[in-house]
C-alpha cells in the first residue's frame, strides 16, 4: 500500500492536508480519532502523522525521513511511541492501565509522548472509561490517535473528546491501478472495484473462480434478455437458479446485473464512459442504441424491487421469472 508522501496524498488529499495545516500552525489537539473503512490509509498516514510530530527536521510539513527519530519510527523502536492491539475481542483494561503507566515513566525521552489505539471502538467499557480520563487530563506533551472503523461504537464521551480525522473511500482510479499492477485484468478489475473499494478484498474477489463464474453468468442473462424472453428463461433455470443458491449470493448477483444496466445508461449518456464491464461496451452500445431513458430506469427499478423481493424471502424462482418478464418489456417490478 502507500508509502510515500505523494502516493498519501494520492489516497487522501483532503487528510494529509488537515493533517499538514495543524503541523504547521502549532494546533496539535491531545487526541485524534482516524476514521474510515479498510483500506482507507488510516494506518499509513498515522505513521506520517506520528513522524512528522516527532521528526528532528522536517521540511515543508514533511518528515526529513533521516534523522534518527525518522529512523526510529520507521523501525517501531522509539520510546515514546506505544501502540495498543485488541487482545481476542477486546482492548482490555489492563492493556490501558499498562499504557498509562508506561507514559509516566521518568525513562522515556524528552519530547512528545504518543500513543496509538488500533480498532479504538473494541475498547470495553472498563478499559473506554480509564482511557476517557487519560484523556481529559494527559501528563504532559501527549497526543492520542484511535483509530477505527467503527466511530459509531466509540463512546460519546470519548469522541467528543477527540479531534475527527475522517477518512473518505480509495478513489476507483487508485484501486484500478493497485489491481492492475497485482496482475488482474483491466476487465475484472473494473468489475470488482464496483464491489468494493478496499485493496485486500477486490484481490480476493478478483482471483475467486466463484466469483469469475457469477460475473460470467450474469452478462450470459444480458445477453439472454437482448434476445427474447423464453432465452432469458433458459439461462435462469439452467445457470442462475443451480449457481445462485444462498441468498448472499443472489444478491451479489442481483447487484451485478444492475451494474450491467447502468453501463448502459452511462454508455447512452457518454460512450467513452468508465464501465463495470469495459468488456462488453460494443454489446452495451448496441443496447443503449435501441432502448430509451425510460425503459432503461424502469428495468433497473425492476431490479432493484427484485432485491427488495429477495428481502422478503420472496420464492426465488418466482421472482427471477417475474424479473425476466419485467425486463423484457420494461416494466416496473411489483
Amino acid at each position: 500500500m502507500a508509502k510515500n508522501v505523494e502516493e498519501l496524498f494520492a489516497l487522501q488529499p483532503v487528510v494529509m492536508k488537515q493533517l499538514q495545516t495543524i503541523f504547521d500552525k502549532h494546533r496539535l489537539a491531545h487526541a485524534y480519532i482516524f476514521d474510515g473503512e479498510k483500506g482507507t490509509g488510516k494506518v499509513d498516514i498515522m505513521q506520517f502523522f506520528v513522524k512528522l510530530m516527532l521528526c528532528e527536521q522536517p521540511m515543508q510539513n514533511v518528515p526529513c525521513e533521516t534523522c534518527r527519530n525518522c529512523r526510529r519510527v520507521d523501525s517501531g523502536n522509539h520510546p515514546n511511541i506505544h501502540q495498543i492491539y485488541p487482545e481476542g475481542q477486546f482492548i482490555k483494561i489492563d492493556q490501558i492501565r499498562e499504557l498509562i503507566a508506561e507514559m509516566k515513566m521518568m525513562g522515556v525521552e524528552e519530547g512528545r509522548k504518543i500513543y496509538v489505539l488500533h480498532h479504538a471502538d473494541r475498547l470495553n467499557i472498563a478499559s473506554a472509561n480509564m482511557i476517557l480520563k487519560f484523556l481529559e487530563e494527559p501528563d504532559g506533551e501527549v497526543t492520542a490517535i484511535l483509530l477505527t472503523e467503527q466511530m459509531q461504537s466509540i463512546l460519546p464521551t470519548i469522541r467528543s473528546r477527540c479531534q475527527h480525522i475522517k477518512f473518505q473511500k480509495m478513489p476507483r482510479h487508485l484501486l484500478l491501478k493497485h489491481l492492475q499492477d497485482n496482475n488482474i485484468s483491466y476487465s475484472m478489475a473494473s468489475t470488482v472495484s464496483m464491489m468494493t473499494n478496499e485493496l485486500e478484498t477486490a484481490m480476493i474477489l478478483a482471483n475467486d473462480e466463484q466469483f469469475a463464474h457469477a460475473r460470467k453468468t450474469v452478462l450470459k442473462l444480458v445477453e439472454a434478455i437482448r434476445q427474447n424472453v423464453h432465452e432469458a428463461m433458459l439461462v435462469v433455470h439452467e445457470e442462475w437458479l443451480p449457481l445462485f443458491k444462498e441468498k448472499g449470493e443472489m444478491e451479489q448477483a442481483l447487484d451485478l446485473l444492475l451494474f450491467a444496466y447502468r453501463d448502459i445508461v452511462s454508455i447512452k449518456a457518454n460512450p467513452e464512459s468508465a464501465c463495470t464491464y469495459p468488456d462488453m461496451l460494443q454489446t452495451f452500445k448496441e443496447v443503449a442504441l435501441h432502448s430509451t431513458y425510460e425503459r432503461l430506469s424502469s428495468q433497473m427499478e425492476s431490479i432493484l424491487q427484485a432485491r427488495s423481493s429477495l428481502q422478503r424471502n420472496m420464492n426465488r424462482t418466482l421472482m427471477m421469472e417475474q424479473l425476466m418478464l419485467n425486463l423484457q418489456e420494461g416494466y416496473t417490478f411489483v
